[in-house]
């Protein structure tokens, strides 16, 4: 489940940090605009990946919400202190694949854990792999003060007061991050005018691969999940999400915001929230919930959305360590 509250009961996948996704960015180069960066952000721990897990990040372009593109990420068994990473692009029906498959377009590209990065590229291709300072900025003191997290409702209870939440402070400025970054030509991605975009983590246990996080819209996982809820949830696709999922997030709207059913509804629809990937259209400015960028304070976003307006900004700032060249995440700290 895409979130970074994994001090509460919505921890990490299995328990384990290297199967976190934490978020999903998507925007036009800020160098060339004729290309569009993609990130996937895992283990807040920022150190090695899971050798037995896919990263993935999978592409819709023409809103059958099935994958038309999907680019897998494969860590090596980390050695001596070091690690590496394979990238396979898949197309067309081989895109479905929950296994990383397709044209491999870089192998054994060196995972970096300091602070110059290790880049590589191809004529269409740039990447990289590895630690970086998390660009995601959050109250979480004030959050906590915003919903009831007893038992296993998490971030699901709100209850606004009438104080005022934030306490101004930053959880995150010191946190690092475990990048994929991906730079690549936009007419590759064959936007029609957009594309929908989410990721998955899988992970191989007992031979069998399990889907166990999922990355789309940022926070909404973690703000409409519940511990009876979130394990079906990572494991399911987009395709599925408006029939399984439409009458919870419904449900939920109605406590925290007082809408009417058929305001939620709207409110879901207008911001396209379900299904659960992330709309980006290339020809226009990249900001959520157009793409997403460094400077969107999307859980402002995302707590406005739940209380029809309710709940005041927190008032942060985003941070000033993020680069106007690849790979555009800061040095870890």
């Amino acid at each position: 489940m895409s979130n970074h509250f994994t001090g509460l009961s919505l921890g990490p996948p299995l328990g384990d940090q290297r199967l976190d996704l934490c978020d999903l960015y998507a925007f036009q180069s800020p160098a060339d605009p004729s290309r569009t960066v993609l990130i996937l952000n895992a283990n807040p721990q920022a150190d090695f990946l899971h050798p037995d897990a896919i990263y993935r990040l999978a592409i819709d372009n023409n809103g059958d919400l099935r994958n038309d593109i999907a680019f897998s990420y494969v860590f090596s068994e980390p050695a001596d202190g070091r690690q590496t990473v394979d990238v396979y692009l898949a197309s067309g029906e081989e895109a479905e694949s929950p296994e990383a498959v397709g044209e491999r377009i870089f192998g054994g590209v060196e995972v970096s854990f300091g602070r110059e990065p290790v880049i590589a590229r191809t004529d269409a291709y740039t990447f990289f792999a590895g630690a970086r300072s998390d660009a995601f900025f959050f109250d979480f003191d004030g959050i906590k003060n915003l919903f009831d997290i007893r038992g296993g409702r998490n971030f699901t209870a709100l209850h606004l007061s009438g104080q005022y939440p934030w306490t101004g402070v930053d959880s995150n400025t010191e946190a690092n991050v475990c990048s994929m970054v991906l730079e690549l030509p936009t007419e590759q991605l064959g936007a029609d005018p957009d594309i929908r975009i989410w990721g998955r983590c899988s992970v191989r246990v007992d031979g069998e691969l399990q889907h166990v996080d999922r990355a789309g819209h940022p926070s909404v996982s973690s703000f409409f999940n519940t511990d009876d809820t979130k394990l079906e949830y990572n494991a399911s696709v987009p395709i599925h999400d408006r029939e399984r999922w439409m009458a919870q997030f419904v449900h939920l709207l109605g406590h925290t915001g007082g809408y009417s059913d058929d305001e939620a509804v709207a409110a879901i629809d207008a911001e396209g929230i379900l299904p659960d990937m992330l709309t980006f259209d290339p020809s226009k400015p990249a900001k959520y919930p157009n793409g997403r960028v460094f400077t969107d304070d999307v859980i402002d976003y995302r707590l406005a959305s739940l209380t029809k307006g309710d709940c005041p900004p927190s008032g942060l700032s985003p941070h000033t360590d993020t680069l106007q060249v690849f790979p555009y995440l800061g040095p870890p700290h």
